[in-house]
């Protein structure tokens, strides 16, 4: 596979690196991170881009900055909170999630689901997962592949094999795999009703409110590659979006989204 071009920005990079470090817990409560002269050093980036980064990261939450001290990430205490402004950040689901199959990736024949992704065939491939953060399912997801793309995982044994948490996400592994990279995802979010059968995995009465985020990817050349319908349970998630005003500077985040399902039992 021939590599792929440049994508992204010098800060964008970096801002994921210590997204990642920060979400992995490697500068827990009262920790300074690195100042940016040390992280300009590191990874060979001007401060200014150093800088950018921080502004993303203050911007996201994920960071507060005390003049005279430094950097230091935000206080999470007992809750699980993520920023999912980018394709990038839901594939980054996987540094402090499991996903466990609880349907394992198999050819059906969904007309819904085909008309969605713009097939020209009733057959997708489809599989189901809970998301665990620290054991407790806050999340059920129902996923739905063009045949090509399905294909691309049928390869990855764990996705056949139900009740055994792994470490990744599917657009991380489609995106491993496709000839063009996931780059955008069209979002929806309504209220849904949990059925006996989302109920029993959820851990919760049938007919409970939940929160329903249907997500469609697509490739930078356009092709619709992955539908998702996810259930989340309220107590456990939070769903919080920060806009700005037409006018925001070119370049800076316009929206935030935000999740955060508890880890009380």
């Amino acid at each position: 596979m021939a590599e792929r071009p440049q994508r992204e920005s010098a800060y964008v990079r970096l801002a994921r690196r210590l997204r990642t470090a920060i979400l992995r817990h490697d500068y827990p409560d009262g920790v300074r991170l690195p100042t940016e002269a040390e992280l300009a050093e590191t990874y060979r980036v001007s401060r200014q881009t150093v800088r950018r980064a921080f502004q993303d990261l203050v911007a996201e939450g994920l960071v507060y900055r005390v003049p005279g001290r430094g950097t230091f990430a935000t206080p999470r205490e007992e809750q699980y909170l993520r920023q999912f402004g980018s394709v990038d950040d839901l594939m980054g689901l996987s540094i402090d999630t499991r996903m466990d199959v609880v349907t394992p990736l198999h050819r059906r024949v969904d007309v819904d689901a085909a008309g969605r992704l713009g097939l020209h065939t009733d057959r997708v491939h489809k599989l189901a997962f809970l998301r665990r953060h620290e054991d407790v399912a806050f999340c059920h997801t129902s996923v739905w592949l063009p045949p090509a793309v399905g294909r691309l995982l049928e390869e990855v044994t764990e996705l056949t094999l139900p009740g055994t948490p792994h470490a990744f996400t599917v657009i991380g592994l489609l995106d491993q795999r496709l000839p063009e990279p996931i780059a955008e995802a069209e979002q929806s979010i309504t209220v849904a009703e949990a059925t006996a059968d989302l109920a029993g995995h959820l851990g919760c009465e049938p007919g409970r409110a939940l929160l329903r985020i249907d997500r469609v990817y697509r490739t930078a050349g356009g092709q619709l590659v992955e539908l998702s319908v996810s259930h989340f349970l309220p107590e456990h998630y939070s769903h919080r979006v920060r806009l700005r005003r037409s006018g925001t500077p070119a370049g800076s985040p316009v929206a935030h989204q935000g999740s955060g399902p508890s880890t009380s039992k």
